[in-house]
């Protein structure tokens, strides 16, 4: 008699509950294994919506979480394909955010710290030995298991999980959290298993002051820090700290990754295995009070993209929230939004799934996000879970397995949306001084003055062939030749820029650099052609783009602004 086919239907090994979260392509629901009992959290993905990049990239994902066991990490226990349904169940967290439950202590030490530390060290090193680099740690992705006492640290949300064969560095994408990318991210350098160390760091950093230890509103000005590895330890808040841990971080947040600690090493380092003998167990309170401010500002960022996601005001130029008021509010350079270019292509619509698995949140406290697209939940304690009374927190887990399929496809576009915004946002300003320089060279041409004065800066400087040599600065030198060359001497006049080269010195500035090729009529009906090379500096004041140095050179004596006059 033939063997009976293995169960292969996710219905025959698990009964489907209440419903734990929901999105545009998947649902999280609590599910209880038939054989045992036990419960788990089953994120079910509609496959018929995701393209076969984005099933890849959920094949991946599934491969490296079935891989990792260790008590530190979000488990996968299964993962079962159907027809246009895909099934993983993971472990049913219940326990909320670490950083969330450090400021619920009642006490709170530096050998706490340690301890949390170790926690994810140890789930770190389990990846690295198995050959998986996270590439996206953070605070959101640091659950408890439970909200128990002691209860373990668990390492979830692996959608940027990647496999390395050794200690193999090569360019794998801009991928990852703004405020935890390392240096060699940013610099676009080969990377590999140090780039979690590195975001380690920055969590240690974190748990001991309560404040990164890379912060810029600017993202350009935090990706400089960054791969500079400027960061310090300013007094009074790093004056308790034991020189021990401050040792730990800086070779934590080395900036040459061959340099920096392994996480083997750093679970070796007398700060984690000696903390009863090293590490201070002085109550931080400080740390808390500013932790609270961090978790706080953490939640309000992840409102104001829920509330996005809730009215689908987005765009994968830049994110643009209207606010009651009927202001904006553009997200674009928080540095806990995820990012991701793993791949270094754009996906022309725009909606690419980075599969990732778990970032629980905690519904509770002061910034907790709107209820939609979150489910309501009974604010009755319970001792078990149903459909009426669901511990938020376990509610919490089931939105948050599903955000990454709902969410990510329409915030973490695969094309990281911070970068490929910059990217976006420094296109348009170069094609805008492009523009700005055209407006500037046909109203030479026309000889409108006052067309010219409204875009150059009344204190314009310039270097050109007529000033012999000087640097000439105002706009009495250029009238004179409005008012007796420019648009009286020629019949036509016609300017083609060739080869602009935009340079942007920033946000408010930039340099333009061109061949300016002039044709015209002089009044005897005869054609010319001009060439000259110029530069123009611009500088943008109060919201309005200016012409403040001017350089040509190519011309000669007479060629005013491009032609010579002819009589």
């Amino acid at each position: 008699m033939a063997a009976p086919l293995a169960c292969t239907r996710f219905s025959d090994n698990y009964e489907l509950k209440e419903e734990l979260g929901k999105g545009a392509f998947s649902v999280v629901r609590r599910c209880v294994q038939k054989s045992t009992g036990l419960e788990f959290a089953a994120k079910i993905i509609n496959t018929k919506k995701l393209s076969a990049r984005d099933f890849q990239k959920l094949e991946r994902e599934a491969r490296i979480c079935r891989k990792l066991q260790h008590p530190n990490i979000v488990r996968l226990h299964d993962s079962i394909q159907e027809e246009n349904f895909h099934y993983l169940v993971f472990d049913l967290v219940t326990g909320g955010e670490l950083f969330e439950d450090i400021v619920a202590r009642e006490f709170y030490s530096e050998a706490d710290a340690s301890h949390c530390i170790q926690q994810i060290l140890e789930s770190v090193n389990h990846c690295h030995q198995n050959g998986v680099v996270h590439r996206d740690l953070k605070p959101e992705n640091l659950l408890l298991a439970s909200k128990a006492k002691g209860a373990a640290v668990k390492l979830a949300d692996f959608g940027l999980a990647i496999e390395v064969q050794g200690e193999q560095q090569a360019w794998f994408g801009f991928a990852g959290t703004p405020g935890y990318l390392s240096p060699e991210v940013l610099k676009k350098e080969p990377y590999g298993k140090p780039v979690d160390i590195w975001a380690c760091g920055v969590i240690l950093y974190i748990l001991l002051v309560g404040y990164p230890p890379f912060w810029d509103e600017d993202q350009h000005r935090l990706y400089a820090q960054i791969k500079a590895g400027a960061y310090d330890y300013p007094s009074p808040e790093w004056d308790t700290v034991t020189p021990e841990a401050k040792n730990l971080i800086n070779q934590m947040l080395t900036v040459n990754p061959s340099k920096r600690i392994t996480a083997a090493e750093a679970l070796k380092h007398p700060w984690i295995c000696q903390r009863e003998r090293v590490a201070s167990v002085v109550h931080r309170q400080e740390t808390v009070d500013c932790l609270k401010k961090f978790n706080a500002r953490r939640k309000l960022k992840g409102a104001i993209l829920t509330t996005m996601l809730a009215t689908r005001n987005f765009s994968s130029r830049s994110i643009v929230v209207k606010k009651g008021d009927g202001s904006q509010v553009k997200e674009s350079t928080d540095s806990s939004t995820t990012l991701e270019d793993d791949d270094v292509k754009e996906d022309k619509k725009g909606v690419v799934d980075r599969s990732s698995t778990v970032i629980a949140k905690d519904a509770e406290g002061p910034c907790t996000p709107p209820q939609s697209p979150r489910v309501a939940t009974s604010n009755q304690p319970s001792s078990s879970i149903s459909t009426t009374h669901l511990k938020p927190s376990v509610l919490d887990f089931g939105q948050a397995l599903v955000h990454n399929v709902q969410d990510d496809i329409d915030i973490w576009v695969d094309s990281t949306i911070e970068y490929k915004r910059l990217q976006h946002d420094n296109t348009a300003r170069r094609q805008e001084i492009i523009k700005m320089t055209e407006q500037l060279i046909e109203a030479i041409n026309t000889g409108d003055f006052e067309a010219y004065t409204k875009i150059c800066d009344p204190h314009l400087t310039a270097f050109e062939p007529e000033a012999m040599g000087n640097l000439v600065e105002g706009m009495d030198f250029h009238k004179f030749y409005f008012d007796n060359v420019l648009g009286k001497n020629c019949k036509a006049v016609n300017t083609t820029i060739l080869n602009p080269h935009v340079h942007l010195l920033g946000d408010d500035a930039a340099c333009i650099a061109y061949v300016r090729l002039t044709q015209y009529m002089d009044k005897h009906g005869q054609a010319h052609t001009h060439q000259s090379e110029e530069s123009r500096v611009w500088h943008k004041k109060d919201n309005k783009w200016q012409n403040v140095h001017f350089h040509r050179s190519g011309g000669t004596g007479g060629a005013a602004f491009g032609f010579s006059a002819h009589k």
